[in-house]
């Protein structure tokens, strides 16, 4: 039946398409989705226009650059490059709504997240529930550099 669908021999029923999308684990809007869609939106944002903006970080020295933001009635995600030095005076803790990920760039740093302390070095990454208590433990380099993303659930 398959092949017949498939080279335009016969057509398939819903019953037919929900039992063919089950067994392939995927929802029936997947069948219908355009993949060589070749036009769409992307969003350049060149370094000159990234934002620089305030967190709770920044009142402990902490310096926020906005990689990209969201034109839409709602954000989805907020990319941050976050840059911390020896003058970053404490070790905030931080909780929010959403999934976290972090990318280490540069220096090594222990990031804690609930009762755990992780170690982190240029190439690490860190993805974690916003939710649960989370923030810089200690700074093991005079300069951090990291890519935090902030993926915020629909």
């Amino acid at each position: 039946m398959l092949s017949r669908i498939e080279n335009g021999m016969a057509s398939a029923s819903l019953d037919s398409l929900e039992r063919i999308c089950s067994a392939l684990g995927i929802g029936m809007a997947n069948l219908f989705q355009e993949v060589d869609q070749k036009t769409g939106e992307a969003q350049l944002l060149k370094t000159d226009e990234q934002m620089e903006v305030v967190r709770v970080g920044t009142q402990y020295g902490y310096r926020y650059a906005l990689l990209s933001y969201n034109r839409g009635p709602r954000k989805t995600f907020e990319p941050f490059l976050v840059e911390m030095n020896k003058q970053s005076e404490a070790w905030p803790r931080f909780s929010h709504p959403g999934t976290e990920f972090i990318f280490m760039l540069e220096g090594k740093l222990e990031y804690r997240f609930g009762d755990k302390i992780y170690l982190l070095e240029p190439g690490d990454t860190l993805t974690f529930a916003g939710n649960v208590v989370h923030g810089p433990e200690r700074m093991l380099a005079d300069y951090v550099k990291f890519i935090a993303v902030i993926v915020y659930d629909e």
